[in-house]
């Protein structure tokens, strides 16, 4: 291992002791909703194939597998290691017609590169160096000229076309030019983006997606001649979703792409060049995409994830033979150890877990049959790339090029991080025992479970998860509620056959697996609905602009009705990125504050998708008018993702049930707000004896008791009385642990124990490490002597609200218009009321 790997890895064993600066990856892309993009778009590290081109004899496929570039032949189980870059991992390869190179993609951690690689003498050679995001590389048919998108100059996906010799690209252009788009766009860019690539046979014309006036999804299929941009033409209008990848067959009449075409999964589709009706091609309950003809037209190559990791596949396009391309035998450029890595609590009892592996050529490895998770971000002074990991059921056994290796090891909040860096011998096993030392809270706080409420379990990603698998991932990660909620990713709704209102059968003695409902609506703001005890609410969207469920109604509050009418709870989930600004932001449009005063929300993701403190910060002035709003927490993890927001369990709320495990008892203790939220720290609070949700009888002093366990070192531990800190805790030594207690004034209001970091911390995969409970009440309706100037500012953000929904043109009917109006009106009222009123001890509407 180098220095520079060495001094890296002690960076981030000592993050804690100073602030880290968490990026975005790719943060070169201007385009909204990144976890989107970067999953169902860019090409992502995974333990299987990813994509696959042909060779000219037909025979003999090179592709992206674990980062680097393969060759194989079809009957044949050995795979050939083509590239293997340090730091980098390769993607996307296209082959020359002459089969003599092979174009490809390659991340290093800033930026998306296309390099060529010669095959005969393995020689490489960057092609392009601006930093950008280049991806999707096809050469013509006569290998003269190449396109491929980019990012360089704009931000955007763009189709740039080149000329290609043997020194490399010339006269790069942009194809098409950039287009802004006069629809609104919530999940895409207002630029237009071109996409997915192909040539037709005879090298003049290029077929790709755009989507210029689509506001959902990423476009059509269109063509366009290479010589003659200004002549381009629609082939097909259908809804996609980034990975098409329309491919003209050999003989030039059939246009092979992937669509779900009103279903829930990617299949292989025919069209024609003119566009004729869609017929599918394959069928089955799972996503094939990525799909290449073979030179003469009589195979087709595709990536599957039929058996939940990614596989490469190859069809005959008459009869539908099918042969799997497996490589049971590997040939790699570096010498390979085998590393055997088990893992024990501690009682000495296996016990599955998070695993990240790096080597010593700077690039992360996974068993073969693993799914490798990458984190969204990550802080470029202490790290090359993001962290990349899995989730490990011990015993583990996978190859990593010999020498040195970095091993992490995480099971929950309530263990320590393991690390161990070992040297590796070449052609030699290696086993290694990573043994847990638990950091529990002490049994006085409370005697509680963990959970994920917000979690999808199929959105789309690499893989196919299922309800199994996902009590799995939650295993590893020490959680012992996973809460699938079904939602709609634009048209399709990807987990709705799983939905379910009892426990899932896939539910274990440590696992629970519950389904339910993220009710969407931007205009709004998201719901989670937790309990439906009927069935799932229809059609699961609103607001959706420039279609026919563009009305903004049925509103939040209208949906929460329609939830508790089944029993269930609503919560109000990933709220709030900033803080919201009444008196300037005229387009705040979040239905939040209506719906409290009006009891209709059971919980708030104060730990989420979201900005923590910004979210707190709109809690803390609830909890000031004496609204009894207690906090969840969901990772809203993508769990069949490559590239997410997670890993599951990442953001949870830790609910004292007494021991019981049942859906039922997390349910009462979560709209109880008996417990805390977090994404590393555990906290303990007692207040005279009384645990976070709990109402003390009114007096002047207290007695606290705080306790706090973290598997990362925590900068701030503070008690928060009705908004401010009374009580902030000095933190010593490693920063991870603390028991205190003492005397306080206070009088009336709420206390909460928080903790929180200035900055991120690379082994919590979030933006930064942050925990909070619940609030013990100070008295029975005592509100905050701040109770008005809150009161009137969410007033003034009704306004707000009140403004953007009358601006609305697209309800349906005058009738629906007028309801939404009425409830917002009577929501702002009451605000107001409690503005000018007198302080009293009676709580307002929905306060309990």
């Amino acid at each position: 291992m180098s220095r520079r790997l060495a001094a890296l890895l002690a960076l981030i064993l000592l993050a804690g002791a100073a602030q880290a600066a968490r990026e975005p990856v790719l943060k070169q892309v201007d385009l909204p909703h990144s976890y989107y993009w970067r999953e169902l778009y860019l090409p992502q590290l995974t333990t299987g194939p990813s994509s696959a081109t042909f060779l000219p004899d037909g025979d003999t496929l090179i592709y992206s597998m674990g980062g680097s570039l393969w060759r194989q032949r079809l009957g044949d189980d050995t795979a050939t290691e083509l590239t293997h870059a340090a730091r980098a991992y390769d993607y996307q390869p296209d082959a020359a017609r002459d089969g003599r190179s092979v174009v490809f993609a390659r991340y290093d951690g800033n930026a998306i590169e296309l390099w060529r690689l010669d095959l005969a003498s393995g020689r490489e050679q960057r092609l392009t160096s601006g930093g950008a995001v280049n991806v999707e590389p096809r050469l013509s048919p006569d290998g003269t000229r190449i396109v491929w998108v980019s990012t360089q100059g704009s931000g955007h996906f763009n189709l740039f076309v080149a000329d290609l010799d043997a020194s490399g690209l010339h006269g790069a252009r942009m194809l098409l030019g950039e287009r802004k788009s006069a629809l609104d766009r919530y999940y895409y860019s207002a630029f237009d983006h071109a996409i997915n690539p192909s040539w037709s046979p005879d090298g003049r014309t290029l077929y790709y997606v755009s989507n210029p006036e689509i506001a959902w999804g990423t476009g059509d299929l269109w063509s366009v001649p290479v010589d003659d941009p200004t002549q381009r033409r629609k082939v097909l209008s259908e809804e996609t979703s980034w990975s098409a990848r329309p491919e003209l067959a050999p003989d030039g009449k059939r246009l092979l792409y992937a669509s779900y075409h009103g279903r829930q999964w990617q299949q292989l589709w025919l069209t024609t060049p003119d566009g004729a009706a869609p017929l599918p091609l394959t069928f089955g309950d799972f996503d094939r995409r990525n799909a290449r003809w073979s030179p003469d037209g009589s195979r087709i190559a595709y990536i599957d994830n039929r058996d939940g990791n990614t596989a490469l596949r190859v069809v005959e396009a008459l009869g539908g033979a099918t042969r799997d391309v497996v490589p049971k035998r590997r040939v790699t450029r570096l010498p390979q150890a085998h590393l055997v890595l088990d893992i024990v609590d501690e009682r000495g009892e296996r016990t599955p877990a998070r695993v990240a592996v790096l080597a010593g050529d700077g690039r992360a490895y996974a068993p073969d049959a693993a799914w490798m998770h990458a984190d969204d971000g990550f802080d470029r002074a202490l790290q090359s790339a993001e962290t990349h990991y899995f989730h490990c059921a011990p015993p583990c056994a996978l190859d990593v090029p010999a020498g040195k290796a970095s091993i992490w090891v995480q099971h929950g909040f309530a263990y320590a991080p393991w690390r161990e860096t070992v040297r590796l011998a070449a052609n030699r096993e290696t086993a290694l025992r990573a043994q847990l030392r638990p950091q529990r809270l002490p049994a006085a706080f409370g005697d509680f479970i963990s959970a994920d409420l917000h979690i999808h379990m199929n959105y789309g990603g690499h893989y196919r998860n299922t309800p199994a698998n996902l009590a799995r991932q939650a295993r590893a990660e020490d959680l012992d509620l996973a809460y699938d909620l079904v939602v709609n990713k634009e048209e399709r709704f990807p987990d709705i056959a799983a939905f379910r209102t009892d426990a899932d059968p896939a539910s274990t003695a440590r696992t629970l697996v519950l389904h339910g409902q993220e009710y969407h609506t931007s205009f709004w703001g998201h719901l989670g609905l937790l309990g439906l005890r009927d069935h799932l609410l229809m059609p699961g969207f609103s607001a959706y602009r420039h279609t026919a469920m563009a009305s903004p109604y049925p509103t939040n509050g209208a949906v929460a009705d329609l939830a508790h009418a089944q029993g269930a709870l609503v919560g109000y989930v990933h709220p709030f990125d900033t803080l919201p600004d009444p008196a300037h932001d005229a387009t705040l449009s979040d239905e939040l504050p209506a719906d409290v005063i009006q009891g209709k929300v059971d919980y708030i993701e104060i730990v989420g998708f979201s900005d923590h403190k910004s979210t707190a910060q709109v809690w803390y002035r609830l909890l000031n008018l004496g609204f009894h709003l207690p906090t969840g927490a969901g990772t809203d993890a993508m769990a069949n993702y490559a590239s997410l927001r997670g890993p599951v369990g990442l953001n949870r709320v830790f609910l004292d049930t007494g021991g019981k495990r049942d859906a039922a008892a997390a349910m009462a203790a979560l709209k109880a707000g008996h417990g805390f939220a977090s994404n590393g720290p555990l906290l303990g609070l007692l207040l005279d004896e009384a645990k976070p949700g709990d109402t003390l009888a009114a007096a002047d002093r207290h007695h606290y008791r705080v306790a706090l366990r973290s598997p990362v070192a925590v900068d701030h531990l503070e008690l928060v009385h009705n908004g401010k800190v009374v009580k902030a805790f000095a933190l010593r030594g490693d920063r991870r642990s603390l028991d205190a207690e003492g005397e306080l004034d206070l009088a009336g209001g709420w206390v909460l124990l928080r903790a929180w970091n200035d900055g991120a911390d690379p082994e919590v995969l979030d933006l930064y490490p942050y925990a909070t409970t619940n609030p013990v009440w100070l008295g029975d309706h005592v509100r905050a002597p701040s109770a008005r100037a809150d009161a009137a500012w969410f007033a003034d953000w009704l306004t707000r609200t009140i403004e953007a929904a009358a601006a609305r043109d697209d309800y349906n009917t005058a009738e629906e218009k007028r309801a939404t109006l009425d409830e917002l009106g009577r929501a702002r009222d009451a605000y107001r009321a409690l503005a000018t009123g007198a302080q009293g001890s009676e709580p307002p509407h929905g306060a309990r």
